[in-house]
């Protein structure tokens, strides 16, 4: 993936966050949709990460019981979220309520959450995607649930975000 420029005020790289954010062992990223989220799964010891089946939402609620079995499935140390911004770095209406999600999620489980630039993201996600099904693989995934694991991906590499 390429390396995102991140000119949004209150971007905190690498080396301005604590420590066991970026050295988080299990990531789980959420590509924020008000129809469906993509959810991934990252696990830093082996720089895996697993797209998961797209999750339902309903006008940008997600049923939260639903959430939490997965996150106790799962056990993450660290969220990310797509923050959803504008090519001119603006934010939209679908950017504040990635961020209420964010939030929330922050709250209800006390797991340290960031957001990250997720421009462009769905685009290079589609393209993957579109790969492996030309090979046969990742029949049932979704672009969402890819652009999810990008977030992931790049947090390995660079780890930086904003706070919700």
């Amino acid at each position: 993936m390429k390396k995102s420029v991140l000119t949004v005020a209150g971007y905190r790289t690498r080396s301005d966050m604590p420590e066991q954010d970026h050295l988080a062992s299990i990531i789980m990223a959420f590509d924020f949709g008000t129809q469906k989220m993509g959810i991934a799964v990252g696990q830093r010891l082996i720089e895996s990460i697993n797209p998961l089946p797209l999750f339902p939402m309903k006008d940008g609620i997600p049923n939260w019981d639903n959430l939490h079995k997965i996150i106790q499935q799962w056990q993450p140390d660290l969220f990310l979220v797509g923050l959803p911004l504008n090519m001119d770095d603006s934010e939209s209406d679908l950017s504040a309520r990635a961020r209420k999600f964010a939030r929330r999620l922050r709250h209800q489980t006390n797991i340290a959450t960031w957001m990250v630039d997720e421009r462009l993201s769905t685009r290079e996600a589609r393209d993957t995607l579109q790969n492996f099904q030309a090979k046969g693989q990742a029949k049932k995934l979704s672009a969402d649930s890819f652009a999810a694991s990008l977030f992931i991906e790049s947090w390995y590499h660079d780890a930086q975000g904003i706070q919700p």
